[in-house]
């Protein structure tokens, strides 16, 4: 034989001729097989000694569905500081657990409590952040 491949019908299995675009036994379409392409290689640079691309390869990262604009930071910091008060939680928009914090402030429960989410929020990624405790604003 040539240089070509030897196809067969992916139906009956039958060998087929070199361009043939159907089995002269089954009748069936044959797709015509496409070239190759060749996929470019980086291309190393002198002045900069990296690799560039010709097509930059996709980068991704996380976008959340919707950026409430609040800081994990601040959240925390506002937790451990005024915690017992529960302004973290009016800065996070949830107003009726600020509200359980301030009336029982005097037990100092919700400044132990405070102090722990604090901790909490500063040491989460920005990701779960987000997803559990920032709301749309």
């Amino acid at each position: 034989m040539s240089n070509l491949q030897q196809r067969s019908c992916f139906q009956c299995g039958a060998p087929l001729d070199g361009n043939a675009s159907s089995c002269k036994f089954c009748g069936a379409e044959i797709a015509q097989p496409q070239p190759q392409q060749h996929v470019q290689q980086p291309q190393h640079t002198q002045q900069t000694q990296q690799y560039t691309y010709q097509q930059s390869p996709q980068q991704y990262s996380y976008q959340p569905a919707y950026s409430s604009g609040k800081s994990k930071t601040v959240a925390g910091v506002l937790a451990i500081l005024l915690g017992g008060l529960g302004i973290h939680k009016f800065y996070l928009r949830r107003p009726v657990m600020g509200i359980l914090y301030i009336l029982f402030c005097w037990t100092y429960i919700p400044s132990i409590i405070g102090a722990i989410e604090g901790i909490v929020y500063l040491s989460s990624s920005e990701q779960v952040f987000e997803e559990k405790y920032a709301r749309k604003g």
